[in-house]
């Protein structure tokens, strides 16, 4: 699931102004909820990262914390991975192919909410 996709379009929710400031403060409630937790972000080279979600800016870039590297080292498949910390890590969201964060279903379920609000 692409939990932090949904709260990234969450966080660009746009109404009325009186309006929108509610939702948004709750939709940046509901984001806060995923801070800390285990995310994997996918890259649009193939590479992909397991981190800490440390934060997500309105252009929808995010940075992890403690972040893993995972790549192939050859290109045929199935191919051994090859890993290295990393740390801190900024992944662009023009760079981004996926992401997954590991929560309760319950909190899956709220964030699936958030998307059919807005639609």
């Amino acid at each position: 699931m692409e939990t932090a996709q949904k709260a990234e379009s969450s966080l660009n929710h746009s109404g009325s102004s009186d309006a929108s400031e509610s939702n948004s403060s709750t939709y940046v409630a509901r984001v806060k909820k995923l801070l800390y937790r285990p995310m994997l972000v996918g890259i649009k080279d193939g590479r992909f990262f397991i981190g800490s979600f440390y934060c997500m800016d309105k252009q929808g870039n995010i940075i992890l914390q403690d972040a893993v590297e995972y790549r192939s080292t050859r290109r045929s498949s199935p191919s051994p991975m090859e890993h290295r910390g990393v740390g801190l890590i900024l992944i662009p969201f023009s760079c981004r192919t996926s992401c997954h964060v590991d929560c309760a279903i319950e909190e899956q379920l709220s964030l699936l909410s958030l998307q059919e609000k807005k639609s």
